[in-house]
């Protein structure tokens, strides 16, 4: 034979066959191959390939084997044809990838580079996960990342395969491991971070032809979004990597205008993030050690939100009265930090023997850049207010603060809370909310005024 033969077609029987190793859970990835199948056919090859021990068999035993080399000989066939499925190639790619040598070498091959990237636009999901799985592999290895970053920067039709999966997959799985290789490209090179931010490349490269097509721009702020809303309640760690890139992008003027240009992304974002802060992250009911599980993704939602409220505080949106749960929640991780801080500080005075101390630097340092972001966002949410006092609707604001203080998001615990956490580095913001709240509330802010000497109005 000039091939392998084509394995035999067993019509409704092998429907139902894979069908049933479907519903058992039994499938290859999203393929209809059967792992029970596909370990029996290797178990009976070892058993072929292995010489026999016992070799004393009855000469009538021959007929029957080499009867049974003939059916294993197709279902051999039909692993071969199982192998030339491009998803199963890809994730073998990827396997291989983990090993630095291997990965040295797949990133060297330009054939293989162009390949690889043109699978992005497969229209498989399987295939697009195994493919962003290989290329976060290579991106994590220093040798080789730098060749891949040039190699996705030579091809801006990435980009517009990026955001479309981003923006109109319902795969979690997908979404999570093409963000992580979104973050992981930001995170490497602010260069690629910014280009893409500015192009919004309106062409893209048919996957059917080859051939550059005129395609509407996707922009990257709304389908990080749009990926984000699509896992919120599935995948909490996929959520974090959708957070922090919104968070890279705000580390550039280019990425801080993405966000807040045109007005109604800008909306988009403040509100889904403000939405995440009060309802999903550190609830009242939750219990404070919550909170290490939870500061890194709050970190990066506060740090947008600050970013945008810094760059935005006049719209709409952002006004006080649509956002008193927002400063309710911000207080509540103030607080709830100081618990978990304790708790860690006890954990370590409880160690006896050196080698016993947990290695707490690292929570530490995480949940101090939490507390510096909260800390920023409370005071600019506070200075806003302050700015307001030259305003001749100042009822407005003392209503705001009545009602916020009727809803208990304020109260005497929780300011007290947020006056310790941002005094000193914020004394002139804090000295002017407090002037506000005493016109709303004069006992409450005698109260504060005794617990905080260096607030009192100066004659």
């Amino acid at each position: 034979m000039d091939r392998n033969p084509s394995p035999p077609w067993r019509g409704l029987e092998a429907e139902a066959e894979a069908e049933a190793a479907a519903a058992a859970g039994d499938s290859i990835g999203a393929t209809m191959y059967s792992k029970h199948w596909l370990f029996g056919v290797l178990g009976s090859l070892i058993q072929l390939i292995n010489p026999e021990k016992d070799k004393s068999r009855a000469n009538n035993e021959e007929e029957q084997l080499t009867e049974l080399d003939e059916e294993m000989e197709d279902e051999i066939c039909r692993v071969w044809d199982m192998s030339m499925d491009e998803e199963i190639c890809v994730g073998i790619l990827g396997n291989m990838a983990c090993f630095q040598e291997i990965c040295v070498s797949i990133s060297n091959d330009k054939n293989i580079g162009q390949t690889l990237l043109h699978c992005l636009f497969d229209l498989d999901p399987p295939t697009l996960l195994e493919i962003s799985r290989l290329l976060l592999t290579c991106l994590s290895q220093p040798q080789v990342a730098n060749i891949w970053i040039e190699r996705i920067q030579e091809n801006p039709a990435v980009y517009d395969r990026i955001c479309f999966i981003m923006s109109s997959s319902t795969n979690v799985d997908l979404l999570v491991k093409v963000g992580e290789v979104v973050d992981k490209l930001f995170d490497l090179d602010e260069k690629l971070m910014v280009e893409w931010v500015r192009n919004g490349s309106a062409q893209a490269l048919d996957p059917s032809s080859g051939d550059s097509v005129e395609q509407p721009p996707l922009k990257i702020v709304p389908c990080v979004l749009e990926a984000a809303k699509q896992i919120r309640f599935d995948n909490p760690v996929g959520l974090d990597v959708y957070m922090h890139i919104l968070q890279l992008l705000t580390t550039v003027d280019d990425g801080i205008q993405a966000i807040v240009q045109p007005p109604d992304i800008g909306r988009d974002t403040w509100n889904f993030l403000s939405d995440l802060a009060c309802h999903d992250f550190c609830q009242p009911d939750d219990p404070p050690v919550i909170l290490q599980e939870q500061k890194t993704v709050l970190a990066s939602v506060f740090s947008v939100l600050s970013a945008v409220y810094a760059s935005q505080a006049e719209q709409d949106y952002i006004k006080m009265e649509k956002n008193l749960p927002l400063i309710g929640g911000l207080i509540r991780v103030l607080h709830n930090m100081e618990d978990c801080q304790k708790k860690s500080v006890n954990l370590a005075d409880s160690s006896t023997e050196e080698t016993e101390k947990p290695d707490i630097s690292k929570e530490d340092f995480h949940l101090q850049v939490l507390k510096d972001v909260s800390c920023e966002l409370l005071s600019n949410i506070f200075q806003q207010l302050t700015k307001v006092l030259k305003d001749p609707f100042m009822l407005t604001v003392q209503e705001n603060i009545i009602q916020a203080l009727k809803e208990d998001h304020l109260n005497k615990e929780k300011c007290f809370c947020a006056f310790k956490n941002l005094l000193p580095l914020y004394h002139s913001v804090v000295k002017g909310f407090l002037h506000i709240l005493c016109e709303a509330d004069k006992a409450l802010g005698e109260d504060l005024v005794k617990d905080f000497p260096s607030l009192k109005a100066q004659n």
